[in-house]
């Protein structure tokens, strides 16, 4: 029965802090989140070239596409 309340009573505190960490963002304060240091991949088309490269020159599933030969074709 204590396990059931203390298992009841964390599911109370995550789902709070949870809740708690949502918020809505107002229209003049999205700039901020649109800056180039806050995207989570800098140069996206470069490290996509690259992740490329190496499964061409890998001859194996590169993780994002079909496997290769080793020659760049797919």
């Amino acid at each position: 029965m204590k396990t059931r309340q203390y298992l009841l009573s964390l599911l109370l505190y995550v789902t709070y802090f949870g809740i708690s960490g949502c918020t809505a963002v107002q229209p003049w304060e999205r700039g901020n989140l649109a800056k180039p240091h806050m995207a989570l991949d800098a140069n996206a088309l470069h490290t996509s070239l690259s992740q490329h490269n190496y499964s061409s020159r890998e001859g194996a599933a590169g993780g994002n596409s079909a496997e290769g030969g080793g020659c760049g074709c797919y």
